[in-house]
């Protein structure tokens, strides 16, 4: 594979931003399998947002020979209190994250937090070194990369976070971070300071966060079900939640259902059809995704004829996960039990 397919695989949708492009094609010019992570919290089961979108990048990765990585964060799941901070269930969790990851994206690594921290000796050392760099300001600007904000009452140990993330990276030698918009304040950081220390600075690769559901202005939420699909939900319950999802008549710009097709449905697929109601033309393939919101927002496209198509479409993506997991319910007992999410 020549180093312009590579590097279209890397700033493919759901990509957003990568900085910097001329940083990545350095990388690929010098490196035949740089190392990338994405890092996890452990917290509710996986979702359209959470494994789907983030998978079919991680596959992006795979496919332009790089070597990537789940970092399944139990100990920044500890500080930011999911399962109430009960260890026994993060660690439940985790191998349910482990499990599924490995499943959908073939040839992946994962490697749970505890266990980078017991084998990498100068760990702390170099927390104490990064956080010597930073003013407590700036680290409390990033609190809004676990979804916290100064505004809230924390505990301490929630400050730790931050930098821990970023010292993360430096012990994982990574060359490719990979995370949502909404981390982009740490990676920001981490290219700032590390060159300080005498650090590898990595590209920053951030993709688009799939919308809520309910509407603009949020994400999918674990602990909001009705806003996400999962992906142990049934056929029925994927059409359901998406016959309600918010999709207004000939608008495109925050729109979930349109999201969905954008970045999942035609991420794999070149082609998507609508079989419309007769008075709209009956079916249509759109090609792309531009065509179809170039039809939608000119009304060419009900919104009840979108949904129907996206909810076949989308329970065909999950039907293979819900599959494999009927068989492994143990890792799902965890989630059954807690009620802290």
């Amino acid at each position: 594979m020549d180093l312009e397919e590579r590097i279209n695989l890397v700033v493919k949708e759901p990509t957003q931003e990568v900085v910097t492009k001329s940083d990545l094609k350095h990388l690929l010019q010098t490196s035949e399998h740089p190392k990338h992570y994405i890092g996890l919290e452990i917290s509710g089961p996986l979702h359209l947002g959470s494994l789907v979108v983030v998978g079919y990048k991680i596959r992006d990765f795979l496919k332009a020979g790089i070597r990537c990585l789940v970092f399944l964060a139990d100990w920044h799941s500890y500080l930011n209190n999911k399962f109430g901070g009960d260890w026994g269930k993060i660690r439940s969790a985790a191998k349910y994250y482990d499990e599924a990851f490995r499943f959908f994206c073939p040839g992946v690594e994962t490697l749970l937090g505890s266990d980078l921290y017991r084998n990498t000796p100068d760990y702390w050392e170099n927390y104490v070194r990064f956080s010597k760099q930073i003013t407590l300001a700036r680290n409390v600007r990033c609190l809004t990369i676990m979804g916290r904000t100064r505004k809230e009452k924390l505990d301490f140990g929630q400050y730790l976070y931050p930098p821990m993330q970023a010292v993360d990276i430096k012990a994982m030698d990574l060359d490719i971070v990979h995370a949502g918009m909404d981390q982009r304040k740490v990676h920001m950081l981490v290219r700032e300071v590390f060159p300080k220390l005498g650090w590898k600075k990595p590209v920053a690769v951030h993709h688009t966060i799939l919308s809520s559901l309910s509407g603009p202005e949020t994400k999918m939420s674990k602990s909001k079900p009705w806003t996400a699909i999962f992906i142990h939900d049934n056929e029925a319950e994927i059409k359901k939640k998406v016959m309600k999802a918010w999709c207004p008549p000939k608008v495109a710009t925050q729109n979930p259902v349109l999201d969905t097709v954008r970045y999942i449905i035609f991420h794999e697929s070149d082609a998507f059809e609508i079989d419309r109601q007769d008075k709209y033309g009956g079916k249509i393939t759109f090609s792309s995704y531009r065509e179809l919101e170039d039809a939608y927002v000119k009304g060419e496209v009900h919104p009840a004829d979108l949904k129907l198509a996206v909810a076949e479409a989308l329970n065909r993506v999950i039907e293979p996960i819900r599959r494999h997991f009927e068989a492994k319910q143990d890792l799902l007992k965890v989630f059954k039990e807690d009620r802290s999410e």
